[in-house]
């Protein structure tokens, strides 16, 4: 549907101290990219294959300890949970630290502090998708989105130079205890949000898919069941829009992921490309994620959600498919800068309006579970298709695995829903707002 305000409604005084929360854990996420690595190489003197490890053996066992976790966010206070994984993982990171003070870092700790960390981002983001969906209209969505996509293209531009700065000064820990104190800054933001969020009530389910009955039972008991851990796979894959809209975000996010290893040996091995080199094809493109996402609320005002999500998703998949062509020099350094960019850009405009889409076509009651489970999906699909592809690269050469995956990528749009929806979800339970002076 195109017209209307659904693009640049203002989300409201409470949403902007979530933007404030999100907006601090991002720039700290920023500051501390790729400092785990960083120790690992520079402190421990660990090889490649250690290093490896750590990133994919963290990842992925972090997204499995948070599977249980979808249903028990959703039947708890969603701030609550938002602050707890605020701490958690401000305490896990602060222990890096204290142990480089003390010298006993080692491996195994920044192992188990990844897998912490990575838990807790998953429930994190399922309890603040749920409590995004609880402060912020409808029509207000995209523009609430937008302004989270910005802000996490801008930290993604001015936190790793800021980091590597902080490090230089301070030592190769000082990046790490950053990051701890932005979830600090996250849960004081988290806690600023002044409306009273009711505890939610379990509800049982006859039928199936989104009309079904349910009934109500205060008091019931909230720990996990058995049915709760696959509920969010269930709803998502019974569900008419969000099925290939899943399908297709896991499945493109899995292959440009996929490649980027590669990329990287091809530009800093055998096209001689210097490190600094490498850092900079990848930082200002980002900015055209902060372009892309400043444009998405007017896009969506004009041309209605349904085509600005087929397009920009159709769009973002073009480009890949010319990093296979890159070569030695300036000339090689601007054909990946131009692919990155447009890429990103697109990347910018779809986020917004596929998540605030995603939270639209989700019941109250079930966001928690189905954002788990498609962040749990997307990152063991990432996992599997990164591991593939350098099995891949050794057989055909890292150009040609590189070829495939964008060739791949230019047949997902084939998955984006054709139709638009033609409801809505049931109306959103809000806070409980105390009264403004």
């Amino acid at each position: 549907m195109a017209g209307g305000r659904w693009g640049r409604a203002s989300p409201g005084r409470d949403f902007g101290w979530l933007w404030a929360a999100y907006a601090a854990s991002a720039l700290g996420t920023g500051l501390a990219f790729s400092a785990f690595p960083l120790l690992a190489i520079t402190v421990l003197h660990k090889g490649a294959a250690e290093v490896a490890s750590l990133a994919a053996i963290g990842a992925a066992v972090g997204a499995a300890v948070a599977v249980p976790l979808g249903p028990w966010v959703e039947f708890r206070r969603k701030r609550s949970v938002m602050v707890a994984m605020d701490l958690v993982r401000c305490a896990a990171l602060l222990s890096v630290p204290v142990a480089y003070a003390l010298g006993r870092l080692g491996l195994a700790q920044l192992l188990l502090v990844s897998v912490v960390v990575a838990a807790a981002d998953i429930t994190f983001g399922a309890a603040a998708g749920a409590c995004l969906k609880m402060l912020v209209r409808p029509e207000a969505m995209v523009a609430a989105q937008a302004r989270l996509e910005s802000t996490t293209w801008t930290a993604t531009v001015v936190g790793p130079p800021l980091g590597g700065a902080l490090i230089t000064l301070l030592g190769p820990v000082a990046t790490v205890a950053a990051d701890a104190v932005s979830y600090l800054l996250s849960a004081a933001g988290i806690r600023a949000i002044r409306g009273r969020e009711p505890r939610p009530e379990r509800e049982e389910r006859t039928g199936a898919g989104p009309g079904a009955r349910t009934d109500a039972r205060p008091g019931a008991r909230t720990g996990a069941r058995l049915g709760d851990l696959v509920e969010g796979w269930r709803h998502v894959l019974a569900h008419p829009q969000l099925r290939p809209l899943f399908l297709h975000t896991v499945l493109v996010n899995a292959l440009i992921m996929a490649t980027a290893p590669l990329l990287a040996v091809l530009m800093l091995g055998p096209l001689g490309f210097t490190p600094w080199q490498y850092g900079l094809a990848f930082a200002v493109p980002c900015l055209g994620g902060l372009i892309g996402a400043r444009l998405a609320p007017g896009l969506v005002d004009r041309f209605g959600r349904h085509r600005v999500l087929l397009v920009s998703g159709a769009l973002r998949v073009c480009w890949p498919v010319g990093l296979a062509f890159v070569r030695p020099g300036v000339g090689g350094l601007l054909l990946v800068m131009a692919v990155q960019f447009a890429l990103i850009t697109c990347i910018g405009v779809f986020n917004p309006v596929f998540a605030a889409h995603r939270l639209r076509l989700t019941e109250a009651d079930r966001v928690a579970r189905t954002l788990t489970a498609w962040s749990v999906s997307g990152k063991a699909t990432t996992a599997t298709l990164t591991a593939l592809w350098g099995v891949l690269a050794g057989l055909v050469g890292l150009r040609a695995a590189i070829a495939l995956a964008g060739a791949l990528l230019l047949a997902t749009p084939l998955l984006l829903p054709r139709r638009e929806a033609s409801t809505d979800t049931c109306p959103t339970p809000g806070l409980t707002r105390v009264s403004e002076r």
